[in-house]
Formats: C-alpha cells, sequence, structure tokens
C-alpha cells in the first residue's frame, strides 16, 4: 500500500508538472510570489527547496519541508527591498498529528509612495501600491522518508484605484535519507488563477516547476545545493546592457548555457553546530536581469547566517542584486513550546 500511494503520489507530481509547463506564464504579474520570506533561503541565492534546516519561513517555498518538528512556533520577517520597498511576514505552524502539520501565513509587499500621473503628465497626489498573499499549508509523512504537502494561497494586489485576486496551489514532496544527509524535492508553484481582474485583461499567476537537491560529505559541515526552477520553460533569454554608450545599444543575448545556468540557483551552507549557519548562494538569473554597463561584483549573490538557542532563533540575510539596491532581510522565531515548558 505504501509503495503504491508513493508511485501514485510521484504520478501526480510528474502530470501537475507536465499540465504547468503546457501554460507556461510568460507575463510579470504577481511575480512577488519568488521573493521569500526565509532570511536563510535568501542567503542560499533566493529559491531553495530542498534544505530541510532552513526555519519555518522556508515552507512558503515548498510545503513539504513542514513537519510535526514544529510545535508551536511563530516566525516573523522583515525585508527592506529595492527602491525603498518595504517586506514583512509572519507564520505560526503546529504538528496535527506526529505524522503531519499544518500552518498558516501572511506576507505583505508595500513598495513605498507614488505619485499619482495621468496620461498627460499631470500629477494629483500619491498612492501606495501594495501585495498581500495569505496561506494555509498542510503537510503529511508518507514514509519515514517521504514527505508531501500542500498549500492554498490567496492573494491580494491593491494598486491605487484598481485591485485584483487569485488563488493559487503549492504541492511539494520531499525525500530525505539521514545516513547521507540527502534531501531531493520536487515543487510546483502558484497553480491557480485570477478570481477577480485589475480590469479587462486577464493576468496570469506564475506558475513554476522545481527540483531541488541538498547534501553534505562525510567529513565536511558543509551542505551543498542546487536548485533548478523555471523549468516551465527552457528559453530566457535576457537583455546585455553593453558599456552604456550610444554605439552600443542593450541587445538580447540567448545561448544553452545561459539558458542553463539561468536556471540553476547553487548554495553552500556551513553548519558547524545546531546553532549556527552561515550560508551563501549565487543565481546568475539575478545577475543577468540586473545587470548595467556598469558591473557590480555581488549581483547574483547573497549571503546569511542564523543563530538557535532554546526557544528562539534569528537570521539575517543580505545581497545587492544592483548597484544602487541593497537588500537586507531578518527572521525571528519562537517556539512556544520550548518557552512555556
Amino acid at each position: 500500500m505504501t509503495v503504491a500511494f508513493i508511485r501514485h503520489t510521484l504520478t501526480a507530481i510528474l502530470l501537475t508538472a507536465t499540465a504547468a509547463t503546457a501554460v507556461a506564464d510568460d507575463s510579470g504579474a504577481y511575480r512577488f510570489l519568488d521573493i521569500p520570506s526565509s532570511a536563510h533561503t535568501y542567503g542560499l541565492g533566493g529559491i531553495n527547496i530542498s534544505a530541510l534546516d532552513a526555519g519555518l519561513p522556508s515552507v512558503e517555498q515548498n510545503p513539504a519541508l513542514l513537519g510535526p518538528e514544529y510545535r508551536q512556533e511563530i516566525a516573523l520577517g522583515y525585508m527592506r527591498y529595492i527602491a525603498g520597498a518595504n517586506f514583512a511576514s509572519a507564520m505560526f505552524a503546529n504538528r496535527a498529528d506526529y505524522r503531519s502539520a499544518y500552518a498558516i501565513g501572511v506576507r505583505y509587499f508595500g513598495y513605498g509612495s507614488m505619485p499619482r500621473t495621468d496620461i498627460d503628465g499631470t500629477t494629483d497626489g500619491t498612492f501606495s501600491p501594495k501585495d498581500i498573499a495569505v496561506s494555509a499549508i498542510y503537510s503529511r509523512d508518507i514514509t519515514d522518508c517521504l514527505r508531501g504537502g500542500a498549500t492554498l494561497k490567496w492573494i491580494y494586489s491593491s494598486y491605487d484605484i484598481y485591485t485584483a485576486m487569485a488563488v493559487a496551489v503549492d504541492l511539494g514532496i520531499n525525500y530525505y535519507d539521514p545516513d547521507r544527509d540527502l534531501s531531493l524535492s520536487a515543487a510546483v508553484v502558484n497553480l491557480g488563477g485570477q478570481v477577480k481582474r485589475f480590469n479587462e485583461r486577464y493576468e496570469r499567476v506564475p506558475v513554476d516547476v522545481r527540483l531541488g537537491w541538498t547534501q553534505s560529505f562525510p567529513g565536511l559541515p558543509i551542505r551543498f545545493s542546487i536548485t533548478a526552477w523555471n523549468l516551465t520553460r527552457w528559453h530566457l533569454p535576457y537583455y546585455d546592457a553593453g558599456n552604456g554608450t550610444v554605439a552600443q545599444q542593450p541587445e538580447i543575448k540567448q545561448s544553452f548555457a545561459s539558458d542553463l545556468f539561468r536556471h540553476l540557483v547553487f548554495a553552500a551552507d556551513f553548519i558547524p553546530s545546531d546553532r549556527f549557519n552561515l550560508g551563501i548562494g549565487y543565481n546568475y538569473k539575478v545577475r543577468t536581469d540586473m545587470a548595467a554597463y556598469s558591473r557590480n561584483l555581488l549581483s547574483g549573490f547573497s549571503i546569511g547566517a542564523g543563530f538557535n538557542a532554546s526557544g528562539w532563533g534569528v537570521s539575517v540575510a543580505f545581497a545587492q542584486p544592483h548597484r544602487s539596491a541593497t537588500t537586507l532581510m531578518l527572521n525571528l522565531s519562537l517556539s512556544l513550546s520550548q518557552i512555556i515548558n
């Protein structure tokens, strides 16, 4: 029965991934859903679905990372993002029984104050655009090594007088071998669509298929990760900014190598003890998307660190995707079951 259940679960993931590929999204709507709420994950390149110890906020990227090990845990997050944008998150998780767990969370994306300008260039006050995502997550251990999970998301956007709502589902699965400290994950995220449009135009949510590998090796206190994302389409062209002169205008670049590496995020997590971690990640897609003619050595790289004590923990991550944009994320976690007891 267990083998059959595993086979059916994996088949469902593959069929869903095939369907997601068939409706691959080329629009730029709801891209804020790709921004992590976990500082640990942000330090590992911003996308990671297989790091089991990345903290409670990491389950936003893969519901199969949630488990009964989370007992009455609260996680709060804040991020100072590009161009003065401020993001905040909160999540609560608890075990349902010895094999399952649930969580609820909310993420807020505020983009600051902007001038309200009409088509003639006349300014009439300001407005503050925002996005909100509310999540309900459930996971269950299928076997001692295999776990599956699902997330239901309600998404709300408000841009001046225009509002929109969408509903989406994430499906994830994780396999963990403790003898080899090997974690393998697959996730299909943002399956769904709009239930209320901004205007007359329908915008798709960014459906994506992701695969993740995380593993340490004997004698090394380091876990390595490779995450493949944007798998709903292979070709990912980008603009090369050139040297900034009139003679060399930006041009579209695409090759097999660039397509391959724009699908991959590389990370290494130094974990000398259960209480401390130091991670670094490299996201080539971020580097090429944010590239300017004046090169930025740090673009695409991110770094994070975390400290855990009895009942609480703190994590921080830093990245500079663009020369004029420094981002900082902070997480605070509290285990009410440990504090109370």
